[in-house]
């Protein structure tokens, strides 16, 4: 199948009487264990529209198995335990969501595991290999500065030295980038972001092969972090349009980092589309398209800046990316607030970044709304 086809018809449920067009929501809790090899239960990762949702995201993914959690700090949190013990490292690239940066600062040091953090060059990644290494953990385009990793390069990296890799590919979506076809271990999405595309649901997975999702499997049995089947057909129901809708975006996001890198009023235009990013090449070899995140700079008078975000009519500033609307925000103050300020300015996260997620209207309306709020 092509990956429209995929959308629509991977995962589906059958045979329910009637049958309909789509998956039937089964809300049960109980499910009879008689008749079954295995014991079916929302807190094993196994009912039916679990099971849908992790069989067309594997379609999308090109990966074997997976895991639906109830957020995508939990399939991050779950993923990352249930691959370290007590006593291993994981070398973890330093320019990432500021949530994932906060689980380690807060939550690692408990259970003994080190980290180092790294830039996304390739060398570096190497140089922080330790003997005690277990994972390495990437995000591309990262958050918010959408800085590209050569995601075949780490992959071989790792696989010389033994080691899991995992990346978070939210950014990217599997539209436009498959990891799993690049070497990567386990690719980890926060569902709440463009996989399910409506700002209504939160969610997230862990999309890998056998071997290692029962491993991550038996971590999540403990914690919980289970997805209800209400949500669960709320994101089969999205994922039907990923490709129109991320197709859509992206197209509109191109266009609107050109325009933004030929305004004066506007400092630097972070986005791998453009020639001058400095990840354009690498982006163009690992991606379909460059994604529909476009982050800028407006320069260091901060009275302008909160005057621009006040002024705004269409986009609309808010948490979180990925809907069908276009939304803004300031990482400084929302995705990487719990980032110490020493720490952000060092990866270049300023008061003064705007991470721009573009949505599916009308491009010359979103045009016409960034340049009378600029003005």
């Amino acid at each position: 199948m092509n990956q429209n086809t995929k959308c629509v018809h991977a995962g589906t449920i059958r045979g329910a009487m009637p049958q309909g067009a789509n998956s039937p929501i089964l809300t049960s809790t109980s499910f009879d264990y008689t008749n079954t090899d295995y014991n079916i239960y929302p807190r094993y990762f196994n009912i039916p529209n679990q099971t849908a949702v992790i069989e067309k995201l594997c379609a999308l993914e090109n990966t074997e198995t997976g895991i639906l959690f109830g957020s995508g700090m939990a399939a991050i949190t779950c993923s990352a335990l249930a691959l370290l013990k007590t006593g291993d490292h994981m070398v973890i690239q330093k320019d990432i969501y500021g949530g994932t940066h906060y689980l380690l600062k807060t939550e690692f040091e408990k259970f003994g595991i080190d980290y180092t953090f790294v830039s996304n060059d390739i060398n570096e990644i190497k140089s922080g290999i330790q003997k005690n290494t277990k994972i390495i953990y990437i995000e591309t385009p990262s958050n918010p500065l959408l800085l590209i990793t050569d995601i075949k390069a780490v992959s071989e990296i790792a696989k010389a030295n033994n080691i899991i890799t995992v990346i978070d590919n939210t950014f990217a979506t599997p539209i436009n980038q498959k990891p799993y076809d690049l070497g990567i271990d386990v690719v980890i999405h926060s569902g709440t972001k463009y996989l399910g595309g409506h700002s209504d649901i939160t969610c997230g997975v862990a999309l890998t092969n056998r071997n290692i999702a029962e491993k991550i499997r038996i971590s999540a049995y403990n914690f919980g972090a289970s997805l209800d089947a209400q949500t669960c057909y709320l994101l089969e129901r999205s994922l039907k349009t990923l490709n129109i809708r991320v197709e859509k975006q992206c197209e509109n996001a191109m266009i609107i980092a050109e325009a933004m890198e030929n305004d004066p009023k506007i400092k630097k235009v972070y986005y791998p589309g453009l020639k001058s990013h400095s990840g354009h090449e690498i982006a163009k070899k690992q991606m379909k398209h460059f994604g529909a995140v476009v982050s800028f700079e407006l320069g260091e008078d901060k009275a302008y800046a909160k005057r621009f975000f006040k002024r705004l009519k269409y986009i609309m500033p808010a948490l979180s990316l990925g809907g069908v609307e276009s939304l803004i925000c300031v990482p400084a103050v929302t995705s990487h607030a719990k980032v110490r300020e020493v720490e952000r300015l060092k990866i270049g996260v300023t008061d003064n970044l705007f991470r721009l997620s573009v949505g599916i209207e009308d491009t010359a309306d979103l045009l016409e709304d960034i340049k009378q709020a600029a003005a």
